[in-house]
């Protein structure tokens, strides 16, 4: 599904150049639940930029399901992130004055979706995420911070994208509750076969993933396999 070829990635600050990513390479099939793990000032960040086509490569190559992303254009890329990408972030991004079912139909809004296919897809999303119906039609500011961040990983699965991107999903929640979301991960990957990328500095997170992939200054130390229990059967 998603295959790296040598990627590189360079900024400028006028004659500064700093090269952040040297030569990435690794292979993500259809299904995986992976976790790319750094430390602050890895490269981590950039490299989900890239894979969230938020951005594009200095060099190498970026295969997203059959499409060379890496040579896109801005509007090109645009679609990829509304059609392909389900994006999950730390801080949430809801609209807190507006109802949780409302907040996970608003791409089908701008992907052009009638009123009642909307909320017939919404309501399957938050399903799949594990929110109760009870809750649908909160206010996500009345919501618990695990509840809204099911609510946002609804509004990432929504379109039926072919990747779910999470970057540091847990970040802003406490330990128990941030467990619950991780298994919720977990659910979609192994009862749904999503294909799962979570961005993290942390190990206990990143161990909830198949397969972790460590960078470190830009380069890849390691990729391997994990011991992940299932918390959610």
């Amino acid at each position: 599904m998603i295959e790296i070829q040598n990627v590189t990635k360079t900024y400028y600050t006028g004659d500064v150049e700093s090269q952040v990513l040297k030569g990435i390479s690794f292979t993500i099939k259809n299904g995986e639940f992976v976790a790319i793990m750094g430390p602050s000032g890895s490269g981590k960040s950039t490299l989900m930029h890239i894979l969230g086509a938020l951005d594009t490569p200095t060099s190498g190559a970026y295969s997203l399901d059959g499409q060379d992303v890496s040579k896109l254009s801005e509007d090109e890329l645009a679609d990829i992130r509304k059609n392909k990408i389900g994006f999950v972030f730390q801080s949430f991004n809801l609209l807190p004055r507006t109802t949780v079912l409302r907040n996970v139909m608003l791409p089908l809004v701008y992907a052009g979706i009638e009123g009642e296919e909307r909320k017939q897809k919404a309501e399957t999303a938050l399903q799949a995420a594990g929110l109760d119906k009870d809750h649908f039609g909160h206010f996500s500011n009345q919501l618990s911070g695990g509840q809204v961040q099911r609510v946002a990983i609804a509004r990432a699965l929504v379109n039926n994208p072919a990747l779910i991107l999470a970057d540091e999903p847990t970040g802003n929640l406490d330990t128990k509750t941030g467990e619950i979301v991780l298994a919720t991960f977990q659910k979609l990957n192994a009862e749904q076969g999503r294909t799962i990328i979570l961005i993290t500095h942390e190990n206990e997170v990143a161990e909830h993933a198949d397969r972790i992939i460590y960078i470190r200054d830009g380069v890849i130390l390691s990729d391997t396999k994990t011991h992940a229990k299932r918390t959610i059967k």
